[in-house]
């Protein structure tokens, strides 16, 4: 039955399903005619919030588009390389690889969803090399499916920011803060993950075609390519001649630049500082230039890597647009309250979760979705007697559950893997079906 599942959503996927680009300005119409039905604003009013809301996410596009470079970069080193392909050895069948990878970026982004979503993406790189006869789309599907749990884990934002001084919070006159213990060290928030740690990996393995012919392997020419990117890298071992060239092969001031980068890493850890996204690209960042030992070495990987941004640069600029649509004219919150008026103190978490999948088509973004949604789920929580605790990880878990198939989070990975959005969604819609059942009991029964 899953693998049938599987099998029609991919083809349906594949066939109907457009590129990532195209899925952005579908989304862009509906939500500017929704503006302009729902709402009652104009023409001219959804597009100057449109136009306005573009530039909302440019710093923020500029860290994926560092942390995709430099993870790729620090993965072309020879110490990462070569330790990517000795962990890939535990698994040896197809079957094998699609758990190991799953279990992989849930491991990875319950610890940090950045460091996950490379990762995960170079191990399912790696272990297409090495196994036969393995369904690449699905095993890059099966990566980024572990995404599921990011909001649950140590990189959660909305939980993070809770858990000191919040200005929504003090919006409506409170000032409470609430402690990481209640949210995502909370017991049923880490049973919740384990269950989809146990059970996520082996439905993606149930996914896996049977017949021969309805398995796509990786393109070998994708390894083609990493083993130019290693002969290039090799030729900074060439024979030194100008004084420019010395200092491009000389290892001496990469190391001074690297030992300022682990100085400043150990200073923020003792000091208490937690794993952000910025901490994230300057490991990445930090380690990349030491591996790799030369500055031109360095260079020719991120010049390699940057091939693979195109997707982030031009749609991140778009989702932010959306974004301030939904904003600006007021349809987040008309989501929201419609499923306020339909709730009572049982089912409340159940639709916080809902409304917060629904909302996060359209605001792909954990400090965006808290933006729109927490002035308006806290209080409400607060009148029906609903925990702050319980009410915040029905929002987190339903911004993280439709991600399985909103585009904005899977480019990263995709550029990586280099495959197209239709390549995996039909595989991650089987997962979103399957985990929004099993979290819409936890938020009626256990939360």
């Amino acid at each position: 039955m899953i693998r049938f599942l599987g099998n029609i959503f991919s083809k349906i996927a594949r066939r109907y399903l457009p590129d990532a680009f195209v899925f952005a300005i579908l989304l862009t119409l509906i939500i500017f005619i929704l503006g302009m039905t729902v709402q009652k604003a104009s023409f001219v009013e959804m597009s100057k919030y449109f136009g306005r809301g573009m530039w909302d996410f440019l710093a923020f596009a500029m860290q994926m588009v560092l942390i995709l470079v430099t993870g790729s970069a620090l993965a072309t080193s020879k110490p990462v390389y070569h330790l990517l392909k000795s962990i890939v050895k535990v698994a040896k069948t197809p079957s094998q690889a699609v758990i190991f990878t799953t279990v992989t970026m849930i491991i990875g982004c319950w610890l940090n969803w950045g460091f996950g979503l490379i990762v995960s993406a170079l191990v399912a790189r790696e272990l297409a090399k090495t196994i036969k006869g393995i369904h690449y789309p699905l095993l890059v599907a099966s990566a980024y499916s572990g995404f599921l749990v990011w909001h649950a884990g140590f990189s959660a934002s909305i939980p993070l920011k809770i858990a000191s001084p919040d200005k929504i919070m003090e919006q409506f006159g409170n000032n409470e803060i609430i402690p990481v213990s209640e949210t995502i060290f909370a017991w049923q928030n880490i049973l919740l993950v384990f269950v989809f740690l146990i059970t996520i990996p082996f439905i993606n393995k149930l996914m896996h075609p049977k017949k021969k012919k309805d398995i796509i392997e990786a393109d070998p020419m994708l390894f083609e390519e990493d083993e130019e990117t290693h002969k290039d890298l090799d030729k900074t071992s060439m024979y030194k001649r100008t004084p420019a060239e010395r200092l491009e092969k000389s290892w001496g001031i990469t190391l001074a630049l690297g030992i300022i980068g682990i100085t400043y890493l150990i200073y923020h850890f003792l000091m208490g500082g937690n794993i952000s996204l910025n901490i994230v690209i300057m490991i990445f960042l930090t380690l990349g230039i030491l591996f790799h030992k030369t500055p031109i070495s360095y260079v020719r990987a991120i010049n390699s890597a940057t091939k693979s941004c195109g997707g982030i640069i031009l749609q991140f600029p778009i989702y932010a647009g959306i974004m301030g649509m939904m904003i600006d004219s007021g349809l987040a919150v008309t989501f929201s309250h419609g499923f306020i008026n339909i709730s009572n103190q049982t089912t409340f978490p159940l639709f916080t979760f809902l409304s917060a999948g629904l909302v996060n088509f359209f605001v792909p973004s954990g400090g965006g979705q808290w933006a729109v949604q927490g002035p308006i789920m806290m209080p409400a929580a607060h009148s029906l007697g609903v925990p702050y605790s319980v009410t915040t990880m029905a929002i987190a878990w339903g911004d993280a559950w439709t991600n399985l198939v909103q585009p904005f989070w899977a480019l990263p990975l995709l550029a990586v893997a280099k495959l197209k959005i239709r390549d995996i969604m039909g595989y991650t819609a089987v997962i979103l079906l399957f985990s929004g059942i099993i979290i819409a009991l936890f938020m009626l029964f256990v939360f």
